[in-house]
């Protein structure tokens, strides 16, 4: 049975101008994804990987180009209605875990399933649910200054796929970390993933994690290019 298309993104094109003139990021990028798929990013820095996350995540709008989620053409959707699709569709996790220093970690959690209408009773329990799963249960009243590093970036991609997205997009989720906290970090997310049939891209310079996941990809001259094994 084929893999369902989650994210495709067809001769997508990203450029800047700045003083030099026109810079070009993304050069008719094409990249799929299917349907429970973990995909490694792996590239150098300032070889437009970040720009890459923004333009399938929603965050910036291509120049030309398609950006398909679950067969719909966004990329060039009003912000409103971007803005939409990412709350309810795409969950994100970055180097810095960015949570709301005054909450709780059960409360960071709920925070995005209240925005999109749950009850304060179905967010809390699933929250819950979540910081067992990601073994931290027993942290959910710290704050974030009182967690770990690990502790924190567990809390941040617990309230990433809060809202059950189809798609997760991480921006060096480890690369903050120790490397043996790194591993951990990157066991629960591995482990949420499969479970819950999520596709992931996730960038990351750590070639070990890369090989785990299911595929490798990387940017060259603005275009995806798969990456062999070996």
């Amino acid at each position: 049975m084929a893999t369902k298309t989650v994210l495709q993104l067809n001769k997508v094109e990203r450029s800047y101008e700045d003083a030099s003139g026109k810079l070009v990021i993304l050069d008719k990028a094409d990249f799929t994804i299917g349907q429970g798929e973990m995909v490694a990013l792996v590239a150098p820095s300032g070889a437009g990987k970040s720009t890459l996350l923004h333009s399938a995540g929603l965050l910036e709008r291509p120049n030309a180009g398609e950006v398909m989620l679950n067969g719909q053409e966004c990329g060039q959707l009003s912000d409103d209605d971007r803005t939409a699709i990412r709350r309810n569709e795409i969950g994100f996790v970055y180097q810095f875990h960015h949570l709301l220093p005054e909450f709780t970690a059960l409360e960071n959690i709920m925070m995005p399933q209240l925005v999109q209408g749950l009850s304060p009773k179905q967010a809390k329990e699933r929250s819950a649910q979540l910081l067992d799963y990601m073994k931290i249960g027993h942290r959910a009243s710290h704050r974030p200054a009182e967690l770990s590093g690990g502790e924190q970036q567990r809390v941040a991609i617990a309230r990433a796929v809060a809202n059950a997205p189809r798609l997760l997009l991480a921006d060096e989720p480890t690369g903050n970390l120790d490397p043996a906290t790194a591993g951990y970090v990157f066991d629960a997310l591995e482990a949420l993933v499969r479970q819950s049939g999520l596709s992931a891209l996730i960038a990351t310079h750590n070639h070990e994690l890369a090989g785990r996941m299911d595929r490798r990809v990387t940017l060259i001259e603005g275009k995806v290019v798969e990456v062999t094994a070996g």
